[in-house]
């Protein structure tokens, strides 16, 4: 079969970007600001110095700039591994027997196994430059974790981790390569911070949340010197970093000149859809092209489908800044999927605020469901994804399947953030028919709710 356009379009290193892309300054409703929590007034620099580095904390308060160079010691890092592929389905979509022309834009071929790369180099460059001697972040899965700590290896830094319970136990061989890359991993909540042993004394025997670990991170960032605490989605900085996706997406496209009608991402806290989404968005934004944006998050913590937007707490023992986002409340201990990473309470404040606009759709899917597909996916495909990718899967696939009833030639783009190699006990679950599906109750959410602000 002779294909018109290459399996894989790759980017020459002469293409990779040289900036990153600020949505915001083309949004025409702004994110809310951050809230000091004990003066309920917009964030300042000076209220995040104790807790972000100097850069980070002005690239997360800028609304206005649009494009933010790429130093080059960090494009020198991306080399490493970027321009990452962009890949036609064609085997997927014969399977599908469908006419929609299906592409995914693959992270998962660095050492990270994902996405989380593109701004663990950079948040860990700029501590770097800044002089400190290392950061503290939180990890769910442990793809965020695991970049961080190579992030740091190759500059120098400390790096200290705390992963939430269930994946510490539940993946031993990610929590195993931070440990090589030299971080320290301590599972969450843990008797090492107040915080922690506060949540223990409250929730005895929980599996803990990503709302948990960012407490304790936080804590042990502000309460040690030259720390600071670095984030792995949520924040407008990660977001900017992770527009490298999109922009070398959109170029790839371009170059074929193929206009996706549908563009879909996992979505935990936000940073690949967002960064997948990012150029394509801002020519919606300018109106000068449309696409469908889906957002695909689980249903066991489903915080667009069935979330509130409003100021919440960032973290569970809430200590962190309070963002306006779709939220289950951080109070909201999510059950233990296999997709860590999509176990956030809340939602990155700028897609928080495009899908209140309208500008994107949201759908929540099924874990049995979810692993459904990536089987199909894997064996069709050749990789095994992972848990948190299969969710845009699931939904490119079921796309494609609405495409073959209706009879429309539909071009579906998704992000393929990660493998999966990691995951196999989730794999080995599924395979031997023990995996559920958890949907939380309205009173399960109306707990959550409860630990919502009173503003």
């Amino acid at each position: 079969m002779k294909h018109e356009i290459p399996y894989k379009i790759y980017l020459s290193e002469n293409e990779l970007p040289t900036t990153w892309y600020n949505v915001r300054a083309d949004m025409k409703n702004k994110p809310a600001p951050l809230l000091n929590p004990a003066t309920m007034q917009p964030i300042t620099a000076a209220d995040l110095a104790p807790v972000f580095c100097d850069e980070l904390i002005k690239q997360e308060l800028d609304d206005n700039t649009p494009y933010f160079e790429i130093p080059e010691e960090i494009r020198d890092f991306y080399k490493m591994y970027r321009p990452s592929p962009l890949v036609r389905a064609y085997c997927l979509e014969e399977k599908l027997k469908t006419p929609a022309k299906i592409y995914y834009k693959f992270e998962g071929n660095n050492t990270s196994g994902s996405h989380k790369l593109n701004s663990a180099i950079a948040q860990a460059y700029y501590a770097k430059k800044q002089g400190l001697r290392g950061v503290t972040t939180e990890t769910g899965a442990g793809q965020w974790g695991t970049a961080l700590s190579m992030a740091c290896a190759y500059l120098g830094l400390d790096c200290r981790v705390y992963m939430v319970k269930c994946s510490y136990e539940q993946k031993p061989f990610r929590r195993e390569v931070m440990r090589t890359y030299g971080a320290s991993v301590t599972p969450s909540p843990s008797e090492t911070t107040s915080v922690g042993r506060k949540i223990l004394a409250e929730f005895p025997g929980t599996t803990g949340s990503l709302g948990c670990a960012i407490s304790e991170a936080v804590e042990a960032a502000t309460s040690t010197e030259g720390y600071r605490y670095v984030l792995g989605s949520v924040l407008n900085q990660v977001l900017l970093h992770q527009s490298i996706i999109g922009i070398e997406a959109k170029t790839a496209l371009d170059k074929y000149d193929v206009k996706p009608d549908i563009i879909i991402g996992c979505a935990g806290g936000g940073s690949n859809l967002g960064g997948l989404i990012s150029p394509f968005m801002r020519e919606k934004l300018r109106g000068e092209a449309d696409y469908r944006f889906i957002a695909v998050e689980p249903a066991s913590c489903p915080s667009f489908t069935r979330g509130r937007f409003a100021y919440d707490f960032c973290d569970t023992g809430m200590i962190c800044p309070m963002a306006k986002m779709y939220t289950l409340g951080s109070g909201f201990i999510p059950s233990s999927i296999h997709a860590g990473g999509l176990r956030y309470h809340g939602m990155s404040s700028i897609l928080s605020q495009l899908y209140d606009d309208g500008l994107m759709e949201a759908r929540s899917v099924k874990q049995t469901e979810v692993f459904e597909a990536a089987e199909m996916f894997a064996r069709v495909e050749g990789i095994l994804p992972a848990p948190e990718s299969s969710h845009a899967i699931r939904a490119a696939i079921d796309e494609a399947l609405l495409c073959r009833e209706t009879g429309e030639e539909k071009t579906i783009l998704f992000g393929l953030t990660g493998t999966g190699y990691f995951d196999m006990k989730a794999y080995e679950q599924y395979n031997d028919g023990k995996m559920t599906d958890y949907i939380p109750t309205d009173e399960d959410l109306a707990r959550g709710f409860a630990s919502l602000p009173k503003m």
